[in-house]
């Protein structure tokens, strides 16, 4: 089987350095931009009817809306990932729940079509879900996707105390491995013991394929940096479970991290390595950021020019 990277996507409320510290290295760098934004979202009518509560009102996101921000922060290609994993969000009742899963990775298939030279569609499946290995399936076999699958819990995580829910996603893994999928797994608000559980019981079962991970959550950073430093640690150390890994730096494009905590970000990211850094904006669903801006966040962080632009540069092959 052919070998590919493995793919770690933190995503969450992380951020740059403070903008008196960031101004020189942004004016640097004003000429870079990203070649890829391995990170969008985009979500159909119906999706964001369900998504809306009494607090927040969502719109439909589609690819009209995606390729104007893509543009202006002059990016080329972008990853839109379908948000069909909502509809096994426990706490809501769905008739013909996979039903639903499926018609939302249609739409986003349907998107990405409409601009094939710059948009890559990826569905997604909640992993614990009985129809998630059939999903998976289905989207492998499917040209009208990209070779990877976001794999979300609607519930936001996974315990570390709850074996079955484990081994379910160890399940899925198993099976994206086998069928050459990359893995964009979202989990939210983890920590350094989720990070173990990473590490030691599912990455083993996908050891040929890229796994994205997402750290999604906006109220702590350091959750976020705790799981980072334990990748971080393993990456440096050579764990060959980590041969593949890289990170995505969505979560770390959102204004609020102090100076302290940008400058132990960057000396993650260097025990990463800039190589296996990628670019992702996750600009799709919240309206107060857009990539443009999040680049722009992101080059704020103590980094050097070679560093930054090695990172814009970076591109996942499901993106090629």
């Amino acid at each position: 089987m052919r070998r590919l990277p493995v793919l770690l996507c933190a995503i969450g409320v992380l951020a740059a350095a403070s903008q008196a510290a960031a101004a020189p290295a942004a004016t640097a760098l004003s000429a870079v931009f990203p070649r890829a934004d391995h990170h969008q979202i985009v979500y159909s009518p119906a999706a964001a009817a369900f998504m809306t509560s009494s607090t927040a009102q969502l719109e439909p996101v589609s690819a009209r809306d995606v390729i104007p921000q893509l543009d202006a922060a002059g990016i080329t290609r972008a990853a839109v990932l379908s948000v069909a994993y909502v509809y096994g969000q426990p706490e809501r009742s769905q008739d013909e729940e996979y039903a639903r899963v499926r018609a939302e990775n249609d739409w986003a298939a349907r998107q990405a079509a409409e601009y094939p030279d710059r948009l890559v569609a990826l569905c997604s499946v909640d992993p614990l879900k009985d129809y998630a290995l059939a999903e998976l399936a289905r989207c492998a076999a499917s040209p009208e996707f990209g070779r990877a699958i976001r794999l979300q819990p609607a519930n936001g995580g996974v315990q570390l105390g709850d074996q079955e829910a484990v081994e379910r996603l160890g399940r899925v893994f198993r099976s994206a491995n086998a069928r050459g999928m990359a893995i964009v797994l979202q989990l939210r608000e983890t920590g350094a013991r989720e990070a173990r559980l990473l590490i030691e019981q599912l990455l083993p079962h996908a050891p040929d394929v890229p796994v994205q991970v997402a750290y999604a959550g906006e109220r702590e950073a350091a959750p976020q940096l705790a799981a980072l430093t334990v990748l971080a640690d393993a990456a440096a150390r050579r764990d060959p479970r980590m041969r593949h890994v890289w990170v995505d730096v969505t979560a770390f494009a959102r204004p609020g991290l102090t100076a302290a905590d940008a400058r132990r970000l960057v000396r993650r990211l260097r025990q990463v390595g800039m190589e296996r850094v990628l670019y992702g904006s996750d600009a799709g669903i919240g309206a107060d950021i857009r990539p443009r801006d999040a680049w722009a966040a992101f080059r704020s962080l103590p980094l050097t020019e070679a560093e930054a632009a090695r990172v814009a540069n970076n591109v996942m092959s499901y993106l090629r």
